[in-house]
């Protein structure tokens, strides 16, 4: 099915196909159709005027041109009657895909996909040397098997740092037999080599940074939530900043920390991610694995969730999915569905908590409605909310045996040579700390270690 939407043709912006396959063998939190109306979203932030779309049912994808050889034809077609720049897919595109879908519609015409605009956006968005680093790193990783001896789509994506995907400046003459092609990937391999050296020195800050954060004892929550839900804005209402906000995707890139007043005198640090989406490239995960280890390191999570959306429960799934896939299952967490001033009937919401989670709180981070409620509920579970545990703590972990003293309630504890038993219950927002020591509940020592008493 193709639909051309009209579109004035004098506008500055580069003009935009948007291509959309319903794949009955991969999963998607969205219909097709909300789907390709994000894709529209990402591609205006990104710079473009959207001025079509087409789409497609299919049970795999094609294995040369991921739209099947008609489809491809109709495409062209469409592209030349819209005047289109670019075509983007949905869907990540192999480099096969990609090579034979730029033959097929021509030089002329730019092929991307959903990876490639997330990876430019970000671009734009990535303003702290840090955020340049990982979004270069990613860029040059997506690129890497796509080169095929033209930068054209690289000087449009190249991000910041320390230089230009698509800038060959030092790589000096070819060996004997090498091509040009061949000397630009071993440039990239270079760069990539550097960019994670540089990352893992900014890994390392940022995990003596957290943990001088674990020794002052004030609690971590990281709002995470899908992107344009409204993280931002709370954290500002919360903790009275002036973190930067935008209604679009992905304004805030950069991690921000900040100090937040809980009832009772308590106090936690919050920090502001990056939004997620769904279809959330693997290169970026991996790009911004110190960023995304804010949130599995956090005491607990404040998912942020956009009630006024139509796909709110699906987006809220899609989070939750990619949590699951960063390891941060264990960690306790309270949804705010968000931005209930924008609903016809805001009671409403209420009615619908009970499918996100157990600790769900309606609330509008810009209207200040049910904030007190929100805090009241982080500061139960950071302070009040214990957790029962059964953990064998080597006496190497001393600060965890003083931890569990101090802040738990201990129920039972049985010392020997190797370490200590000990069972009770402990706030649920130190869990985390404790998971690598815990065992089962008929846990006993292994012989050997008895026989070595």
């Amino acid at each position: 099915m193709a639909k051309k939407i009209p579109q004035p043709t004098n506008g500055p912006r580069e003009r935009a196909f948007l291509v959309g396959v319903d794949v009955y063998q991969q999963r998607s939190f969205l219909p097709l159709q909300d789907s390709l109306s994000e894709l529209a979203l990402l591609s205006d932030t990104s710079g473009l005027e959207v001025v079509g779309e087409l789409t497609q049912k299919l049970d795999r994808p094609h294995v040369k041109t991921y739209i099947g050889p008609g489809k491809v034809d109709e495409l062209k077609l469409l592209v030349e009657e819209t005047r289109s720049q670019a075509v983007i897919f949905d869907d990540e595109l192999s480099p096969r895909h990609q090579r034979e879908l730029q033959e097929a519609l021509g030089r002329n015409v730019k092929v991307l996909d959903r990876t490639a605009l997330i990876l430019d956006i970000f671009a734009q968005h990535a303003h702290t040397s840090e955020g340049m680093l990982q979004v270069e790193l990613a860029q040059y990783e997506y690129y890497l098997p796509r080169l095929t001896g033209q930068w054209t789509h690289l000087e449009r994506q190249a991000g910041g740092g320390g230089g230009r995907a698509g800038s060959t400046g030092g790589v000096g003459l070819r060996g004997p037999g090498e091509t040009q092609l061949e000397v630009d990937k071993r440039a990239i391999r270079k760069r990539i080599s550097h960019l994670k050296k540089e990352l893992e020195k900014v890994e390392a800050h940022r995990s003596r940074y957290r943990a001088q954060r674990k020794r002052s004892k004030i609690p971590t929550v990281a709002l995470v939530g899908y992107t344009n839900a409204g993280k931002s804005t709370l954290l500002n209402r919360l903790a009275k900043a002036e973190v930067y906000v935008a209604d679009q995707l992905f304004a805030t890139l950069d991690p921000t920390t900040r100090r937040v007043e809980l009832p009772g005198g308590y106090q936690a640090l919050f920090t502001d991610t990056v939004g997620f989406i769904q279809k959330l490239p693997t290169t970026l995960v991996e790009a911004f694995h110190a960023t995304l280890e804010e949130i599995v390191e956090a005491d607990l999570l404040l998912h942020v969730v956009d009630i006024s959306h139509p796909n709110a429960l699906n987006q809220y799934q899609s989070v939750q999915a990619t949590l699951d896939q960063l390891g941060a299952q264990h960690i306790p967490v309270v949804t705010a569905l968000n931005k209930v001033d924008q609903l016809r009937d805001p009671d409403a919401a209420k009615q619908v908590v009970s499918h996100f989670s157990a600790k769900a709180v309606t609330i509008s981070a810009l209207k200040a409605i049910g904030i007190p409620d929100l805090l009241r509920v982080i500061q139960e579970e950071l302070y009040e909310t214990y957790a029962p545990v059964l953990v064998r703590l080597p006496y190497q972990q001393g600060a965890l045996i003083s931890l569990f003293h101090e802040a738990g309630q201990v129920e039972r504890i049985e010392h020997g040579r190797g370490g200590v038993l000990m069972q009770g219950r402990i706030p649920g927002r130190l869990l985390a700390q404790f998971r690598n020591w815990q065992v089962s509940p008929n846990y006993q020592e292994p012989e050997e270690e008895e026989a070595e008493l």
